[in-house]
Order: structure tokens, then C-alpha cells, then sequence
């Protein structure tokens, strides 16, 4: 991952250029959080969610931004939103952030109605790596059918959007930058798998 402030500026350039581009604004949004800019980057999550109603990863970065903000209403309608339409999609990892997130708060985990269980458990265990290397171990192991499914279709957004041509290394990092994003990707693992690729590459 690059440099945080490189980050902000490239997603920030993004969502000035398309700002229909709901994964800009969701980048933008983590750049922001993970600089401590917890008030700016709810603003982006949020847009992201006004953008795209299904992003729950972003309900739950958002809600977590708004609490770190010190607005802790507004924290918990959208974690509590998040949290219901995770769990009737079954997106556990999601769910159990919310919970985690509205626990530590001591704000209470909503309830689902009744008729209201989750459709699916998240999905079914992938059976193999979908990428060689380090990330792709990861992922075999940590992300379901159904969240890796959902990726896919962000990507292929991303690479059409931001018109990515696979053949350049740059282009190759926003997309990795992205899904890391996306997945909850452990920096530790990226950082594995880049050393993975240069020993490839030097090989």
C-alpha cells in the first residue's frame, strides 16, 4: 500500500473525476480512515452508500468513522441499517463487525424480525486459491463464495471505470489497492505477496 497521503490524493482525484464512481469514494473513504480524518472519511462512506445501497462494508467503515467523529446518532442508524442488510444477505464478516463496532459503543445489536433470517451463510468455501501467491491462500481461507463473488463484480467496475490496462504495474496496484480494500486484506499479507512476486519475478 502506498504512501497514506499519496492514497488521499489519488482517491481524492477520483471521485473529483467521477463522482458516480461509488469505489472511489469508498477508497477515498479508508485513505481518510486510516489517516485519522474520521469526519471526512464518513462524508465519503456515505456517499459511497448513497451511490451504492448494497455496499454494506461501507455501512460498517462508516459507521465506525462517524462514532470515531464523535457522532454517535448518526453512528448507529447507519450501523444498525448496515448490520440488518448484511445479515439478511448473509455476510457474517460484515455482521459480526457491526456487532463488534455497536457492542464496544454499548449500543444494542438489533434483532431480526421475524422471516427476516439470513438467506445464505455467507456462502460456500471457495475450493482453492482464485489468485496465485500469498493473497490468494488468503482469501481461499477467509472469504467465502458469496463475498468473493460480490468483489468480482467491484473490480470489473473498477477496471472498466478507471479503464485499468493489466499490462501496466501501476495499473495492476490500484486494482490490487482496491480489493485489499474491499476484502479486509491483513497489510502483512499484501506485504507477503509482493515479496512473493519479486522472488518470481527475479527468478
Amino acid at each position: 500500500m502506498s504512501d497514506i497521503h499519496d492514497r488521499i490524493e489519488r482517491f481524492e482525484n477520483m471521485a473529483t473525476a467521477d463522482p458516480s464512481n461509488d469505489m472511489a469514494h469508498f477508497s477515498l473513504g479508508t485513505a481518510y480512515f486510516d489517516a485519522g480524518k474520521f469526519a471526512q472519511a464518513a462524508d465519503s462512506f456515505q456517499t459511497c452508500v448513497g451511490l451504492n445501497a448494497d455496499m454494506t462494508r461501507a455501512m460498517e467503515l462508516g459507521g465506525s468513522a462517524l462514532m470515531q467523529a464523535g457522532q454517535a446518532s448518526e453512528a448507529e442508524t447507519l450501523l444498525r441499517r448496515g448490520f440488518m442488510q448484511a445479515s439478511s444477505r448473509g455476510e457474517m464478516r460484515v455482521k459480526d463487525g457491526i456487532a463488534a463496532i455497536l457492542k464496544a459503543a454499548g449500543l444494542p445489536i438489533p434483532e431480526m424480525e421475524s422471516g427476516s433470517a439470513p438467506k445464505s451463510e455467507g456462502g460456500k468455501p471457495l475450493g482453492g486459491p482464485p489468485l496465485p501467491g500469498p493473497i490468494g491462500a488468503w482469501i481461499a481461507e477467509h472469504i467465502l463464495s458469496d463475498a468473493w463473488e460480490s468483489w468480482v463484480a467491484q473490480g470489473t467496475k473498477v477496471i472498466n471505470e478507471l479503464r485499468l490496462d493489466f499490462s501496466r504495474e501501476e495499473d495492476q496496484q490500484v486494482y490490487e489497492d482496491y480489493m485489499a480494500e474491499f476484502l479486509r486484506i491483513p497489510k502483512e499479507i499484501i506485504e507477503q505477496d509482493r515479496a512473493h512476486k519479486e522472488k518470481v519475478n527475479q527468478s
